[in-house]
């Protein structure tokens, strides 16, 4: 059994079906790449996992756990963290403050021992951080201001980590740093599902990809397997070009 599984997922904004009988699965201490075309139902599905959208049909849990009822934050307590596509940061903070709410929520939980300022300090580091920690989030470039978002989810301790195009707006060397904290992930337990326009950072970072189109799952595959499939290319990808991207 995944960590994470959506099976027979269908979500319907009055007569337009946004997500047809989607299936999903997240392995623990692997990265999973959803990708498509805009429009395809990505986020969309993101919403569904976390609660902020209801679904009209089928499954969602969490380690065999039906997630039917519970409200986002209470997913989020079971440990289900996610970054979005549209930037959220509190601006108004700074750096250290962003990342050090994330892991002062993980304390309220009563989830063991933790030592909030500790976790936020390691994060700072680990995401290259230390040299903005004083500075007021609203204040930073797009890609610095992904990765402080990537670290408020990281102090919150999750088990599944849904990350919504984070390489967006990212310099060459920050998709880099995101590339290696995508691979520490993945040698750890959480499971990490990432949509990423980046195929290339896709191809590199996952292990398994699924891909959605027109909110129904076209393909899902191994980055080998899913770079050579024939819909994926007509869909998606278009002409194969050296390195996996799209030509």
């Amino acid at each position: 059994m995944s960590l994470l599984e959506a099976r027979g997922v269908s979500l319907r904004f009055g007569g337009h079906t946004a997500l047809h009988v989607v299936d999903l699965d997240a392995e623990a201490g692997a990265v999973t790449g959803l990708i498509g075309p805009n429009g395809a139902g990505k986020t969309t599905l993101f919403n569904a996992v976390t609660g902020l959208q209801p679904i009209n049909g089928g499954r969602v849990s969490l380690d065999g756990v039906d997630l039917h009822r519970l409200k986002p934050h209470q997913r989020a307590r079971l440990g289900i963290a996610r970054t979005f596509q549209r930037l959220e940061v509190f601006g108004s903070l700074t750096v250290r403050e962003n990342v050090l709410i994330g892991a002062e929520l993980r304390k309220s939980w009563g989830h063991g021992p933790i030592d909030p300022t500790h976790d936020a300090d390691a994060l700072l580091e680990r995401l290259g951080l230390v040299e903005f920690a004083g500075e007021r989030a609203d204040t930073l470039p797009t890609g610095h201001a992904r990765m402080v978002e990537l670290g408020r989810a990281l102090a919150t301790r999750p088990r599944v980590l849904l990350l919504d195009e984070p390489a967006s707006g990212l310099s060459d060397t920050e998709t880099e740093t995101l590339s290696a904290v995508l691979g520490e992930l993945a040698a750890s337990s959480i499971a990490v599902l990432l949509v990423e326009h980046d195929v290339r950072l896709v191809m590199e970072a996952c292990s398994s990809i699924h891909v959605l189109d027109y909110g129904a799952m076209l393909a899902v595959g191994t980055p080998g397997e899913i770079r050579t499939d024939p819909k994926v290319l007509d869909a998606y990808l278009g002409t194969p070009v050296a390195g996996g991207g799209p030509g």
